[in-house]
C-alpha cells in the first residue's frame, strides 16, 4: 500500500522568481510549455507548481524615475548601448516563448507588495493566476505593480476580493512569508532567478527551453514509479 500511495504523489516544482525579472516570465512560460508536452504522455506526470518570492533589487523605489535603459545603467553598471542590446535580446527570446514584451512602457518599481499579493492569492487558491497576471501587467501591458491601488485592481481581475486584498497589503500580513521564501533561497544557495527545485532534490537554473522541463518531468515521474528513466 505504501508503494501505491507513493506512486500517486505529484512531482513538486518550487519556483523562485521575481515579478521584475524578464527571464522569470520566460522561464514560467517555458515550464508550462514543457509540462503541456508531457501531459499528452500515456502515463502523464502529475505536477504541482508553487511560486516563491525573490527580490532582485529590493532597494528599488516604488516609483522609479526613469526608463528601462536608465534602470539597467544604474543597477547593472553598464552603458546605454549595452542596456539597449540587453533589452532587445530578451525581447527576442520572450517572443520565441510567445510573450510580447514592451520595455518602452515598463514601469520599474519595488516588488515586495507584488510578492505579498502572490502569497495572499495562494491562500485563496489563485497563486498561479496572480503570478501570471502580475508578470503580464508588468512586461506586456506596462502597468504599475508596486502600488497598492494598482495591485488591488489586478487582484480583482483574477477574482479576488478587493477589500481583502487591500487589507492584506496594508497590514503587511504576508511580508513574513516573503522573507521566509527569501531565506529558503539563501539556504539553497540560490543567487539568481528563475530557479526551479524539483522534488526538493534537483535544481534547474535559468529560463531553460521547454524540452529541459519535459525531460526532467519524465525522469522524476519515472523515479516516482520506481522505474528507470528513459534516455
Amino acid at each position: 500500500m505504501a508503494v501505491s500511495s507513493y506512486m500517486t504523489d505529484a512531482i513538486k516544482i518550487d519556483v523562485w522568481s521575481d515579478i521584475a525579472c524578464p527571464w522569470c516570465y520566460i522561464g514560467k512560460r517555458n515550464l508550462e510549455t514543457g509540462l503541456a508536452e508531457v501531459a499528452g504522455d500515456a502515463d502523464a506526470p502529475r505536477v504541482e507548481v508553487t511560486y516563491h518570492s525573490y527580490e532582485l533589487s529590493p532597494d528599488t523605489p516604488v516609483d522609479f524615475e526613469g526608463d528601462q535603459t536608465e534602470y539597467l545603467v544604474q543597477h547593472k553598471g553598464i552603458s546605454r548601448e549595452q542596456a539597449l542590446e540587453m533589452a532587445a535580446r530578451v525581447t527576442d527570446v520572450a517572443r520565441d516563448a510567445g510573450l510580447d514584451y514592451h520595455f518602452d512602457n515598463l514601469k520599474h518599481t519595488n516588488t515586495v507588495k507584488a510578492h505579498e499579493l502572490v502569497h495572499f492569492a495562494k491562500e485563496k487558491g489563485l497563486q498561479g493566476s496572480m503570478k501570471e497576471r502580475l508578470l503580464s501587467a508588468h512586461f506586456v501591458e506596462g502597468r504599475h505593480v508596486g502600488r497598492i491601488d494598482d495591485l488591488v485592481e489586478l487582484a480583482v481581475e483574477i477574482g479576488l476580493d478587493a477589500d481583502e486584498a487591500r487589507e492584506a497589503l496594508i497590514s503587511e500580513k504576508y511580508v513574513e512569508a516573503v522573507r521566509a521564501d527569501e531565506e529558503q533561497a539563501r539556504a539553497y544557495g540560490i543567487n539568481g532567478v528563475p530557479f526551479f527545485v524539483i522534488d526538493g532534490k534537483y535544481g534547474i537554473s535559468g529560463a531553460q527551453p521547454p524540452a529541459a522541463f519535459s525531460q526532467i518531468a519524465r525522469q522524476v515521474w519515472a523515479e516516482h514509479q520506481g522505474e528507470p528513466a528513459a534516455v
